[in-house]
């Protein structure tokens, strides 16, 4: 009688040591990436079609409107408050968080601005003005805080001023 040698087959042993290395390295570098892909989320509000009441008509709206050379600061009872000219560099964010931090002392309760752009202003200088007008840094205590301005911020749009009308505005200050 013969006897059947079998062979002894043994299964090779799975090496993860690649796939180890990938996650020692992989791992690291995605978490650092998660730090720098914070993004920010501003809540606005956009008019609705609805008519205003008689009470919402008769409130104090501040606004700020963005034209190509200055921006204005008026609100719906008085009218113009402020007209900032721009400078060499674009426009005087610093006047403007200025103006925007004496209306707030004179009405600390109000909360909302309307930010009314041109149809020629850029995203930059959107976001510039709303962040300008949100907040503003101030020491408290030792400590430096974001203190609120006007955090809720409405969108419009500007009016528009024809060549015209502009030239005699001019001529008549």
């Amino acid at each position: 009688m013969r006897r059947k040698h079998r062979r002894l087959k043994s299964e090779p042993d799975l090496d993860i040591t690649p796939f180890m290395n990938l996650m020692i390295v992989l791992v690291p570098v995605l978490l650092l990436n998660m730090v720098f892909a914070h993004t920010s989320v501003l809540e606005l509000n956009f008019p609705s079609g609805e008519s205003l009441s008689p009470e919402q008509v008769e409130e104090l709206q501040i606004q700020v409107v963005i034209h190509a050379d200055r921006l204005v600061v008026a609100d719906n009872q008085g009218g113009v408050i402020k007209t900032i000219d721009g400078n060499e560099s674009g426009y005087d964010f610093v006047a403007l968080k200025e103006v925007m931090k004496e209306l707030k002392s004179r009405v600390p309760d109000k909360k909302d601005v309307i930010v009314m752009p041109s149809r020629d202003t850029t995203y930059q200088v959107l976001v510039s003005v709303m962040d300008t007008v949100r907040s503003y840094d101030a020491v408290v205590a030792g400590n430096l805080v974001e203190a609120e301005l006007f955090p809720e911020i409405s969108l419009g749009d500007a009016p528009v001023v024809d060549a015209e009308d502009a030239q005699d505005a001019g001529g008549q200050s």
